[in-house]
């Protein structure tokens, strides 16, 4: 079980780190640097500019950062001097995110997101809408949605150690905690996600999943539905997971669901393996691990899990 315990260590470690961000004057700005033009910036969207075309690092100082940026070009990489004290809270460019991000690339290190909510319930932390981005340490929380991209069939999402709490909406929205679009590939690792409140905690477009070593908590969730969904079919690997389901579903069918909505990629070869699954203290029901829309032949090794789930259905 020592694998577990790992899994939670990203929550706990930014949770602990968020009580600590230091209170700011109303007039005072932290501190935002990139240390590639050795120049300081009032605003995180001077500092992407400033990089332009280039490739450069945008050092936040611990604070609230009541601002938010869209990037066009480049390569920009947004760090914490501090992992989970530099916060993004409440405000959104182009009533989208946070940050905006269609540029060359770019890369999240340490950073808190919370309170993004827009009229058309898509309020995220980050709005991905071209290019590659890798995201590490980050905190993703109280929002419509953590993460939302458009497609880039030529380009990869990869999230490790990170967490995403309260995220989702069951008002007609809908959102998730992530929702990746057509994608080339998405990978997610050594992350935590918990007290969804409406949607999918993982629902991805993209032709290749890799899914290792989290941990999805449902136990306190609200109105949430599935904690996977490859909605148009995906292969690669779900493995090592922990899987806990909530009482309270909008729909509880199922853990993970392979292809409900189009089959517009192979899942023939999905690993689903190594994980362990089970109802939270309490519940008493039956449920899917595993539902089918593909009808390919997957790859369902050794799971261990509770009563009440059934390994695998065909839907």
């Amino acid at each position: 079980m020592k694998r577990l315990l790992f899994t939670l260590a990203p929550a706990t470690a930014v949770a602990l780190s968020i009580a600590a961000i230091p209170v700011l004057a109303q007039d005072e700005a932290p501190g935002i640097t990139v240390p590639e033009l050795r120049e300081t910036f009032s605003s995180v969207q001077d500092a992407v500019d400033a990089i332009g075309d280039g490739e450069g690092t945008i050092l936040l100082a611990p604070g609230s950062y009541r601002q938010c940026a869209v990037q066009t070009q480049g390569v920009v990489h947004f760090r914490s001097t501090q992992p989970g004290q530099a916060v993004f809270d409440g405000v959104e460019c182009e009533g989208k995110a946070a940050l905006v991000l269609r540029g060359e690339g770019a890369s999240v290190d340490g950073i808190v997101f919370q309170n993004m909510r827009v009229a058309d319930r898509n309020g995220a932390g980050i709005r991905l809408e071209r290019s590659n981005l890798s995201i590490t340490n980050s905190y993703f929380r109280n929002s419509d949605q953590g993460i939302l991209t458009a497609p880039d069939e030529g380009a990869d999402v990869t999230i490790d150690r990170s967490t995403f709490s309260r995220l989702g909406r069951n008002d007609g929205g809908p959102s998730h905690s992530i929702y990746i679009g057509g994608y080339r590939s998405l990978t997610v690792t050594r992350s935590r996600f918990e007290r969804g409140t409406g949607g999918h905690y993982i629902k991805t477009r993209a032709p290749m999943a890799d899914i290792r070593d989290n941990t999805f908590d449902d136990t306190l969730g609200n109105e949430s539905n599935y904690m996977i969904d490859l909605s148009a079919g995906s292969s690669g690997t779900i493995a090592d997971n922990l899987f806990i389901q909530g009482e309270n579903k909008q729909n509880y069918s199922a853990f993970i669901a392979v292809a409900p909505e189009a089959q517009d990629h192979s899942s023939a070869g999905l690993v689903i393996s190594g994980n362990t699954a089970r109802l939270a203290p309490g519940v008493e029901r039956e449920t899917v691990f595993v539902a089918d829309w593909s009808g390919e032949r997957l790859a369902i090794g050794r799971n261990v899990l509770g009563p009440g789930l059934t390994a695998f259905e065909r839907r």
